[in-house]
């Protein structure tokens, strides 16, 4: 049976958890070492039980606990190539355990297959992925400017999906960022709204999909209860009864039951 948890989510670091029972994998390192360690260890966990982190793209809040851990613990650490060319320095630690890979490719740890695919955002390659023991998935998607074709192909495969819901619009267009970061997370290179993130969520209950965990909210242009709000009802009103829960910033959520 898979577990998974979202250890930490959002602008200020992102972690999500996946484990097998014997295999343990992260998917991105956007705090420190020892809050990374601190949420494992409250699992039962540690860093020592991981078999290997998988990015999904270079920017900090994804990446900022690498440098610590690769020096302290030697995980390898999956990448893009082209994040990698932007991230790691020849000389770091992250170095030394960092595999670049194409943009989509499959690596197996223990029973697990991780499968990666394209998300269009303003880094140098984002992606997500599909995590698989037997007939079970688990789908992670977050910091994407819109919905493509193939990331609703690939998580209506999933029974669970780690989902973005970054931002209510008015209230972004209302609050206190500058405007060309409005612009910013508004782009196609940028975050998906809670109304997307709805729009999607009835699609991909539609297409089986049992619990969707609603991640990478923003502090400043959301709130936990609109992000849940606005995707329970579209749900709803379209005749759907799924588990929906949402990630916390700084605590841990479970995201399979």
């Amino acid at each position: 049976m898979l577990e998974a948890y979202t250890l930490y989510s959002g602008s200020g670091g992102n972690c999500i958890f996946v484990s097998d029972g014997e295999t343990s994998i992260l998917i991105d390192a956007g705090k420190s070492q020892r809050a990374i360690q601190t949420a494992l260890c409250s699992l039962g966990r540690g860093l020592e039980s991981v078999s290997a982190i998988f990015l999904t793209h270079e920017h900090s809040d994804h990446t900022s606990g690498l440098e610590v851990i690769s020096k302290c613990h030697r995980i390898p650490v999956y990448i893009t190539a082209p994040s990698y060319a932007n991230l790691v320095k020849a000389d770091s630690c992250l170095s030394r355990v960092a595999q670049p890979q194409d943009v989509v490719y499959q690596v197996e740890c223990g029973e697990l297959k991780i499968r990666s695919f394209p998300i269009p955002h303003d880094s140098a390659q984002n992606v997500g992925y599909i995590i698989t023991k037997g007939e079970e998935s688990v789908g992670i998607a977050t910091d994407m400017g819109y919905v493509t074709e193939r990331i609703a192909s690939e998580l209506s495969l999933c029974k669970w999906v780690v989902l973005e819901s970054n931002h209510d619009v008015e209230m972004l267009k209302k609050g206190p960022y500058p405007y060309y970061l409005k612009q910013r997370i508004l782009s196609k290179g940028g975050h998906l709204s809670n109304e997307l993130c709805a729009k999607l969520c009835v699609h991909l209950a539609e297409c089986g999909v049992e619990q969707i965990t609603l991640a990478h909210l923003s502090r400043e242009n959301n709130t936990p209860d609109l992000a849940y709000n606005t995707s329970k009802k579209a749900l709803e009103e379209t005749g759907h009864n799924i588990i929906l829960r949402v990630a916390g910033a700084d605590t841990i959520v479970k995201v399979i039951d």
